[in-house]
């Protein structure tokens, strides 16, 4: 679970609203077959990005940017 490493109930809320945000981002972009894939990788960025992020927009935008960077390479 991505989200397993967050102890602080302030992290988690940010990383699931960052999650669904950056989920609304980018699901237009995903083919339905990759939908629960793609989710799981959002997740587990989220995770890796939560503690350097300033707050949920921050973390939101670190996110998408970073998963938009894995797509192309």
């Amino acid at each position: 679970m991505p989200f397993s490493s967050l102890s602080d109930p302030v992290d988690l809320a940010r990383a699931q609203a960052a999650l669904e945000a950056a989920w609304n981002e980018v699901r237009s972009t995903i083919p339905d077959a990759f939908d629960e894939r793609e989710r799981t990788k959002l997740a587990y960025i989220v995770a890796a990005l939560v503690a350097v992020a300033e707050d949920e927009d921050d973390l939101t935008q670190r996110v998408i940017e970073r998963y938009r960077r894995s797509a192309v390479a």
